[in-house]
């Protein structure tokens, strides 16, 4: 049977010894979590068994911290409604025809899945669901052993039939079936483990990497919002560059981000000593490095764009006479780009719109020079940037990645003046709502016009009037505008 768990004899399987610090993490839960008991009294009281299971349990025994309640159980879904009934405050079908279902309890969301046993089609990642009937057996067929380990609530017994502690103390990934077997059940599962290389600093077995690279290509049979949905969480991650260079050793990245791995071999023109895929890796940390500047937790827009910041360069790559090499426009290219995968990948239009405009406009500071900003070239820098005018200031300085200290403090200072004078000017003048003089209706007015295109035009004009002037004022704009529309063809 494709798919179905291994058999596991538990009189064979010696039990786990947890060290006193993991002992005590596990007491803590069980002590400070009275849920857990409980439910796990009522389960036992009509006759089944409960555990808490995956993620949960390993973090636990980690010390990290976490509220997501994950439950299996010999119960059918029909019975786990039954036996929470009374209990919890509402009960809902998450899934019943996967055996799972959620249930809240006060503030908490759980959910209760029935074991499980599934069958995998080799052309879809979507199971057979079949329900399994012991908890060793629905242990295998989870996706690495880490996340194989159990709380058996009804005594809290720790079970972990496949050395999950062991691989946890190594801080390794493996599978609890082959690798190959699991990566051809569930596809995802590749994904999940550059993910949790992120995430948890662990290294994938070999077998883990061999699998992954033989198997690459399969991952292009799962949806693009359930590998969106992993990328996002390998990005927000506490370290995401090892999980993405996983993605791009093993071949997946050339299936789901391709621009990524396209960029290695691609010269930096500003930093030849660099690769530009490994130029983007350390913006992307650099840039990670100054998210405190845009509030508390991890910022995807910045952490995209970081990444994606250069990905016009190969298209744009040209080899000039004594050996240079330019990538003009790289800017404009990498931001259709980046508009292009985001969109494939089914990102969110508020979400592509931001780091599309981030990835035109992270060269727009380097356009002006050594610091010669003119009022206007401040203006328009803002306007252009709008709401993401904070994300730029982190992208712009993460991207300074050279080796020569003294260019690198030139460039910082730089920046450090242009973010005084938009301090400055946007006290004085409100830059973040840079309006013309005069709107609309004062244009028709002023003009004798219908609405109509004219008056677009008369609008950008007063509009660049302002980023070149400043404010000034009803009065000059109109005459301005006179003189403008008079002069006209």
């Amino acid at each position: 049977m494709r798919g179905g768990a291994w058999s596991v004899d538990c009189d064979t399987v010696p039990p786990p010894i947890l060290d006193p610090a993991q002992q005590a993490r596990i007491d803590a839960l069980l002590r400070d979590v009275p849920m857990l008991t409980e439910l796990g009294r009522r389960f036992a009281g009509a006759g089944f068994e409960l555990a808490l299971v995956g993620g949960p349990v390993r973090d636990t025994l980690l010390g990290r911290g976490g509220q997501d309640w994950d439950f299996t159980s010999s119960a059918r879904p029909d019975d786990i409604e039954r036996v929470v009934s009374g209990w919890a405050d509402a009960t809902w079908d998450v899934g019943r025809e996967f055996g799972t279902i959620g249930v809240r309890k006060g503030k908490a969301q759980i959910e209760i899945t029935t074991y499980r046993s599934d069958v995998y089609d080799p052309e879809s990642r979507k199971p057979q669901v079949a329900f399994g009937d012991t908890l060793e057996g629905d242990l295998s067929r989870r996706d690495f052993t880490v996340n194989a380990m159990a709380l058996r609530l009804s005594d809290g017994a720790f079970v972990d039939p496949f050395d999950g502690l062991a691989a946890l103390t190594a801080r390794q990934l493996d599978t609890p079936v082959t690798a190959t077997q699991s990566f051809d059940d569930d596809p995802l599962r590749m994904m999940r483990a550059a993910r949790f290389v992120a995430q948890l600093g662990f290294e994938p077995s070999p077998a883990v990497v061999e699998a992954m690279t033989a198997q690459a290509e399969r991952i292009t049979i799962v949806s693009a919002e359930r590998v969106r949905d992993e990328i996002d969480k390998l990005l927000c991650a506490v370290d995401p560059v090892p999980g993405l260079r996983l993605l791009v050793s093993s071949g997946i990245a050339d299936h789901v981000l391709p621009e990524l791995p396209a960029l290695r071999l691609e010269r930096d023109e500003h930093h030849r000593h660099k690769d530009v895929y490994e130029h983007s890796l350390t913006v992307l940390e650099q840039a990670i490095a100054l998210e405190p500047r845009l509030g508390d937790g991890p910022d995807l827009v910045i952490r995209l764009a970081a990444l994606l910041h250069d990905i016009g360069k190969p298209r744009t790559r040209r080899f000039q006479p004594g050996g240079t090499v330019t990538f003009h426009h790289h800017d404009v290219v990498g931001a259709k780009l980046t508009r292009k995968r985001m969109r494939a990948l089914r990102y969110s239009n508020d979400v592509v719109e931001a780091v599309e405009k981030l990835v035109e406009l992270h060269l727009r500071f380097h356009g002006y020079g050594s610091g010669e900003w003119t009022d206007s070239a401040v203006r328009r820098y803002v306007r252009d940037a709008g709401d993401e005018l904070e994300r730029l200031h982190v992208l712009t300085r993460a991207d300074c990645t050279t080796r020569n200290a003294r260019k690198a403090a030139r460039l910082q200072r730089t920046y450090d003046d242009l973010e005084r004078r938009i301090e400055v000017l946007s006290e004085a003048e409100e830059l973040g709502a840079i309006r013309p003089d005069l709107d609309g209706n004062q244009i028709m007015a002023i003009l004798d016009l219908p609405p109509g295109r004219e008056v677009g035009e008369a609008y950008r004009f007063l509009l660049d009037l302002r980023m070149d002037r400043g404010p000034l004022g009803e009065e000059q704009a109109t005459e301005a505008l006179r003189a403008w529309f008079a002069a006209r063809p």
